[in-house]
């Protein structure tokens, strides 16, 4: 884990430590069982007393010299050092129990690197058997030098993290946290996490967090440790090493800060997980819902219950004060096997006087590699599954036995089910959550980019006003929302070219780049790739009008809308004036059918109709004359839309620019200009470098350019815009890798991202969103026809239609006056017929409206008579002025 150096080293100044207090040692200073008086052979122990295991094991220790002494003639005596947990304890008391004559050999909790410290410093050592009950991984950065001597009995370290990782794995959590205990600096064996780590590797998982813990006196750090990963978004924390003692206390504050709610996983290694059978209930209650493994071992033997027995005796008369914790472990059991096997071994010669590793592992210990799973709830615990290298995950150990198929990873999800996890959640926890206080990851993305449909970078007036968008974006958005944990990130703009920025992801200082990246060799040794999301290849894009030919109303664009009215409005003009003409004397030309169809044969020239009249012949003649000039030239319009995109030179390959000298264009921030000078051979003078997409139309209609070259992705952008401009895409296509998202080497972020890439890919949302991309191109169909087609309008025919009209028209003047001087007679006797019965019709007005006056007059003046007799009958005198007046009113 890059620690070979700082190993060293730390192994060279615990060294000078150690010579020191060995010589300390000598004097009697270490040991905590007093020296014997008696010559007999004896048994050394170097165990941690401090600890339940500890203690466990001389107890079963003890029992196994008095089995022993109870059937040989030979005494043994068992000398124990206590080493407190500590490696140079350790060492010191290896090295001066190592002094002792009669010494068969020494058992106890020491790691490689104890045991090989003991064997440099001191030469008695060297020659004194160690049986290590502890499970370690050697540790490769120390000097080599053989350990003959030194006998694991413990668990292989990485078959423990192979199990560790299989439970990872079997609930596909990404991201784990380990937690690991260190004792004076030099009681942790890195191997272990090395081992874990490449375990995890296999799983699809990886170490995100690692939280060293102290001993015990310094609680205060422990809490302090744990608000720090309180903090921190992964919710999936690994004890991967830890005592007893320390894993209760740890569960205890995180219970107690939080930490054992709904959404956390603990869970706990062998060492801790085989001693739950021996704690009290307050020590369970602070572990509810943690799962573990441990050894597994027939505990319903008759021997092990025998044993069991006087364990639990001869514990609560040593140690009362652990009246609850006297069921004894696989540990106790394995000490006592080990003690038992080695005085059997060395005082009765059975190996004549050689001790054989194979012999005694295959003879005389329980050894296991199948491990029990379990679960803590309620006052106790319950065994889940069984897991072993061989066969995997199983739920009957009867089963698991007989199981032949390999299932290192275990992903049967029957098996590991119905797991009561912490906060009594029924349902497995993400293992993840939201942290805005986890130092986010810093992804760059390219602020430049030519084909802002890809990666759109827009400032605002502040940092956070800054948007990203594009297609690019929305695809590495898309993806993370498949990852089972929460990705803490932020986009950062680059300014420069994509290479640069992918050294920026090789030297870390960028933690990964997203954007429309392409996946090129050159690039694959620097950084790691994500599963492409979209399909890439090298296009060529030139200038060329497309083929017409198989459009389906292609021939409507040969003449322009006012072309086609006008001749319709001449051609019936025309009809109708012939068939005026025509219509009384030729029997051909009678009724509106007749008209309807002449109009459709004479378009042909295929009329059959005679035409007799003068008049309507000068009418026709011109209009022959017309449809002939306008027929051949409606074939021209329409031969040459049909053929102009073949008869138009146009570059079918990169050979022809290539011979033509030809300047070519492409992104200035691309791998392309690179591409096309050391794999296509274009000169450098002849490459145009564009920095956008609308820059290569001008380039074009300029002539800067002949060809530009673009990427699969980009060309369909630049097709999508501008194929209204007349481009197309020529040439043969040239595969590359695709675009694809790009990580640090060795990150398995890039390998979570291409798996959820590819779910995002099967859901079809990646083809959805390029879509959408596309649908916003400003090229209408209208817009592309208008550019392709070139219509004949009606002015070069002006002419010729007002010459026809003028002929129609006055040839129609000139029939209706016929038809007016033809029955001009008729109209003059019409007429006087009509002013005749209008003057009878005078006179009879006149005389009945004279007849009607004078009777109105006459009834007038008899009124006035009677108003003068009247008057004169009243006595009145009426001036005779007055006389006319009244006459006139009446």
């Amino acid at each position: 884990m890059g620690r070979s150096c700082s190993s060293i080293s730390l192994f060279l100044a615990l060294k000078l430590l150690l010579l020191l207090v060995a010589w300390s040692s000598k004097r009697g200073h270490c040991l905590t069982t007093p020296r014997p008086r008696t010559t007999n052979k004896s048994i050394g122990a170097v165990l941690d007393l401090d600890s339940l295991m500890g203690k466990q094991q001389k107890i079963a220790m003890k029992i196994a010299i008095r089995d022993f002494n109870r059937f040989s003639r030979t005494k043994l005596q068992l000398e124990v050092g206590n080493s407190r947990g500590n490696s140079a304890q350790t060492v010191v008391n290896a090295m001066d129990l190592a002094q002792k004559k009669q010494l068969l050999a020494i058992i106890g909790t020491i790691t490689h690197s104890e045991a090989y410290l003991a064997t440099e410093i001191n030469n008695a050592t060297k020659n004194t058997p160690i049986l290590s009950l502890s499970s370690f991984a050697p540790i490769t950065e120390l000097p080599s030098s053989p350990l003959p001597q030194l006998i694991q009995l413990g668990d292989d370290i990485n078959i423990q993290m192979q199990c560790l990782a299989a439970i990872v794995g079997h609930f596909k959590w990404k991201k784990v946290t380990t937690i690991y205990e260190v004792n004076s600096g030099f009681s942790y064996d890195p191997g272990v996490l090395i081992s874990l780590s490449n375990s995890l590797r296999h799983v699809g998982s990886e170490i995100v967090n690692q939280l060293a813990l102290p001993s015990l006196s310094l609680q205060s750090r422990i809490e302090n440790e744990l608000n720090q990963l309180k903090k921190k978004s992964n919710r999936v924390f690994l004890i991967v090493h830890s005592s007893l003692e320390l894993a209760s206390v740890l569960c205890k504050k995180a219970k107690q800060m939080g930490l054992m709610e709904k959404g956390y996983v603990w869970i706990i290694p062998n060492e801790v997980a085989a001693l739950l059978d021996s704690v009290n209930s307050s020590v369970i209650s602070t572990m509810q819902g943690v799962i573990g493994f441990k050894t597994h071992f027939l505990e319903s033997t008759k021997p092990y219950t025998k044993f069991g027995f006087r364990f639990r005796t001869r514990f609560a008369l040593e140690y009362p004060e652990e009246e609850e914790n006297n069921t004894p472990s696989v540990f106790a059991l394995r000490a006592y096997d080990a003690a038992f096997a080695i005085a059997n071994a060395k005082v009765t010669n059975k190996s004549q006087g050689k001790f054989n590793m194979k012999e005694f592992l295959d003879e005389n210990l329980h050894q296991s590699s199948t491990f029990t799973i379990i679960n803590v709830i309620g006052k106790s615990y319950r065994e889940m599954a069984f897991w072993s290298p061989t066969h995997g995950f199983s739920k009957n150990f009867v089963e698991h036995e007989k199981m032949e198929v390999n299932k290192f990873n275990g992903y049967d999800g029957v098996v590991l089910s119905n797991i009561y996890w912490p906060g009594d959640l029924h349902s497995v926890p993400r293992g993840w959550t939201n942290s805005n206080e986890e130092m986010p990851l810093k992804i760059g993305v390219p602020a430049n980019d030519a084909f802002a449909q890809f990666v759109n970078v827009t400032y605002g007036d502040s940092k956070h006003a800054t948007s990203i968008t594009g297609f690019s974006i929305n695809v590495f958005k898309a993806a993370i929302k498949n990852l089972p944990y929460h990705l803490h990130y932020d986009f950062v703009p680059f300014n420069g070219s994509y290479d640069e920025m992918v050294n920026q992801v090789n030297n870390k200082t960028l933690d990964a780049a997203v954007g429309d990246i392409s996946i090129l060799a050159y690039r694959y040794h620097l950084v790691e790739f994500s599963q492409p999301y979209v399909d890439s290849g090298l296009n060529m894009v030139v200038v060329e009008k497309p083929n017409k030919s198989k459009q389906t109303w292609m021939f409507m664009d040969a003449f322009t809308k006012e072309m086609w009215l006008m001749m319709a409005a001449v051609h019936v003009l025309v009809g109708f004036v012939i068939w005026l003409i025509e219509r009384e004397e030729n029997e051909e030309l009678q009724g509106l059918g007749a008209m309807l169809w002449f109009l459709v044969t004479v378009i042909f020239l295929a009329h059959r109709e005679p035409i007799r009249r003068p008049l309507a012949r000068t009418v026709l003649a011109p209009w022959l004359f017309v449809i002939l000039i306008v027929t051949s030239s409606f074939t021209a319009s329409l031969t040459s839309m049909m053929t102009v995109s073949q008869l138009e030179p146009s570059v079918v390959d990169i050979q022809t620019l290539q011979k033509r000298n030809a300047p070519v264009g492409c992104d200035e921030n691309s791998f392309i200009v690179r591409y096309l000078i050391d794999i296509l051979k274009f000169k450098p003078e002849n490459i145009r470098r564009i920095n956008s997409i609308n820059g290569y139309p001008a380039a074009f209609k300029n002539n800067e350019i002949e060809a530009a070259f673009f990427v699969a992705p980009h060309a369909k952008v630049f097709l999508a815009k501008y194929s209204c401009e007349g481009f197309v895409q020529a040439g043969s296509t040239f595969r590359l890798g695709g675009f694809g998202f790009v990580f640090q080497r060795g990150s398995s972020l890039a390998r979570d991202i291409s798996e959820a890439l590819l779910s995002v890919i099967e859901n079809g949302e990646t083809e959805q969103l390029e879509k959408d991309m596309l649908s916003n191109s400003h090229c209408s169909l209208s817009d592309k026809k208008a550019k392709e087609s070139s219509p004949l309008g009606y002015q070069p025919f002006l002419g010729l239609f007002c010459i026809c009209g003028s002929i129609a028209i006055l040839a129609l003047l000139y029939i209706m006056l016929c038809l007016t001087l033809k029955n001009v007679e008729n109209l003059v006797k019409y007429m006087r017929g009509a002013l005749t019965q209008l003057w009878r019709i005078r006179r009879w007005i006149t005389t009945h409206c004279v007849g009607i006056y004078s009777k109105v007059q006459s009834r007038s003046m008899r009124g006035v008579n009677v108003a003068i007799e009247a008057r004169n009958s009243a006595e009145i005198v009426i001036d005779s002025e007055q006389v006319p007046r009244v006459v006139e009113v009446v």
